[in-house]
């Protein structure tokens, strides 16, 4: 499994919100922070605080991206026409192991990731094991004749709380093609991401 599986809540509990709109977050019970002064009153965050709060929620929400690799996406979003925010989130989300999380393949950001590591995941026809290969408009990703028949897949296409977006349209039950770059307000987080901020972070 992910290295994050263990830790993945703290994030949320760390953030104080449920990043992944999952019904097991703990925030659903405990709205503050973990350890023992969560509770603590928090006094008010500097722009500096707000703009890392940005970054570490938009970074930890998809998953196991290292600092080196987000930092990259930002830098290479940076050196695109057009607003660096938005190319940003377009770039995330044409990750492979994203696109297998919104077409409903895993129930979570860390198995999507752990699938395509497995080697069950298919891009045009082939096999790929790359999480952070790019997806291009047009691609199609399937799933391997293994991958339709575990468990993970079947729980993960029957969550209720999460649909499949516009621009990951489906063939079935196995099959998807990523129809064009997503925008900020077609992506379905279940919190506010602010990817202006993380813009100002790194542009400090």
């Amino acid at each position: 499994m992910s290295k994050r599986k263990s830790a993945k809540y703290k994030l949320d509990r760390r953030m104080g919100e449920n990043i992944w709109g999952r019904p097991n977050s703990p925030v659903n019970k405990r709205s503050y922070g973990p350890g023992q002064h969560g509770q603590r009153r928090k006094g008010k965050m500097s722009d500096f605080g707000l703009q890392l709060r940005a970054k570490q929620k938009l970074k930890g929400y998809y998953g196991d991206v290292t600092e080196k690799q987000f930092k990259r996406t930002y830098t290479e979003a940076s050196k695109m026409k057009g607003d660096t925010g938005q190319n940003l989130i377009g770039l995330l989300e044409q990750r492979l192991d994203m696109v297998v999380y919104r077409a409903k393949f895993a129930p979570t950001v860390f198995s999507a990731r752990q699938i395509v590591n497995h080697g069950h995941i298919y891009v045009n026809g082939v096999k790929c094991n790359i999480p952070s290969r790019r997806i291009k408009v047009g691609d199609v990703i399937s799933l391997g004749n293994k991958a339709k028949e575990m468990a993970l897949v079947i729980e993960a296409q029957s969550l209720p709380e999460r649909e499949i977006p516009d621009y990951v349209a489906p063939d079935g039950n196995d099959k998807v093609t990523f129809t064009r770059v997503p925008k900020l307000d077609e992506v379905p987080y279940p919190v506010t991401m602010e990817p202006n901020l993380v813009v100002e972070f790194y542009s400090r």
